[in-house]
């Protein structure tokens, strides 16, 4: 993590306008980004894009990648979908969140990509569903979330 890049007051910026700044580089990634090679590359309303790159160090004992790295890019743009609807001051929890896995990810599948998108953003809660794609475009799994939405204390 970038020292330099100091983290804004999370009541002063919608969860857009933190996300997008992610994006453009002037915050820093949260740390588990840099472990697992999964970064955030769009931002919408509603909408999260991530992308990353399956490596050796996500092997399971079959030789595929481990569905919880896998879990985990699902649930970083589902979260962050969420995450994109939410006004200064307000912060969110999963409460509950579904993986179906379609196909084996290898580690030389290349670089993978998952959208996200909310479908519901209530006052207190949200949901949000989520596809990641190999480079050829076939479907490696899917999940859905719910998120607890809440005040920020103070």
């Amino acid at each position: 993590m970038d020292e330099g890049l100091a983290m804004p007051d999370p009541k002063r910026l919608s969860g857009r306008e933190l996300l997008s700044a992610m994006v453009r580089g002037e915050l820093p990634a949260p740390p588990f980004a840099e472990t697992t090679n999964i970064r955030l590359v769009e931002v919408g309303d509603g909408r999260a894009v991530f992308v990353g790159q399956p490596a050796d160090a996500f092997l399971n004992p079959l030789n595929t990648i481990h569905g919880g790295w896998i879990a985990t890019i699902i649930d970083s743009a589902l979260g962050c979908a969420v995450h994109s609807k939410l006004a200064p001051g307000q912060t969110y929890t999963t409460t509950a969140m579904t993986v179906n896995y379609v196909r084996a990810l290898l580690p030389d599948s290349g670089e993978v990509r998952c959208e996200g998108v909310a479908v519901h953003s209530g006052r207190r809660t949200a949901t949000s569903e989520a596809r990641l794609t190999d480079v050829k475009g076939r479907l490696i799994a899917h999940g859905s979330e719910t998120c607890l939405i809440m005040d920020l204390p103070g």
